[in-house]
């Protein structure tokens, strides 16, 4: 279930409790845990990082991506239990107002949001997929799959940000913002 042992308890006809150590945005957190707990709730519920969105709680949306050991991952799919001493960044995590990571001042810079409940996690699989994309990871866009340096282009970006939502439609904006993080060296 872990990379570690977890202490359990069981209580009768409860469910079992688990103990579980995260880095979560670079500070150790502990927590104890329903072992059925998914990472977004424990997120949201038990860390208040409420930056974090719930949008359809089936991993369909992208709402809910955060970055677990620098790989974006939607957290309504996964137990926290299965990331005990694992690093997690959330939006909150990613910079402050006054030292906004690159992609983040990107997407203020090309207004790529429009009511803003997807941003977090456009975001946060923005700062992975640019991470996938300099590691040479193709996509079903990639036009030369032996390549290890693809051009990362507007269909290449469409592609690997297909995993997330925008119910407002500001795609336009998502990839231009991306465009130009990429061709900062984010």
């Amino acid at each position: 279930m872990s990379k570690t042992t977890i202490d359990r308890q069981s209580a009768g006809n409860e469910s079992e409790i688990a103990k579980v150590a995260l880095t979560v945005n670079g500070q150790a957190r502990d927590l104890v845990l329903d072992v059925r707990t998914s990472l977004l709730d424990a997120l949201r519920e038990h860390l208040h990082l409420t930056g974090t969105k719930k949008g359809c709680d089936h991993g369909q949306c992208g709402a809910c991506t955060v970055l677990i050991n620098g790989r974006r991952i939607n957290s309504c799919l996964t137990l926290s239990v299965m990331h005990e001493g694992d690093e997690v960044v959330t939006i909150e995590g990613l910079g402050a107002p006054g030292t906004l990571h690159p992609v983040q001042a990107a997407f203020v810079k090309h207004d790529a949001f429009q009511c803003g409940y997807c941003t977090p996690g456009q975001i946060c699989s923005a700062v992975g997929m640019l991470a996938e994309a300099r590691a040479g990871w193709p996509s079903h866009a990639t036009a030369d799959v032996r390549e290890t340096a693809s051009a990362l282009t507007s269909a290449e970006i469409r592609e690997r940000m297909s995993g997330n939502i925008c119910r407002c439609g500001a795609y336009p904006n998502i990839v231009s913002a991306i465009d130009e993080a990429a061709r900062g060296g984010v």
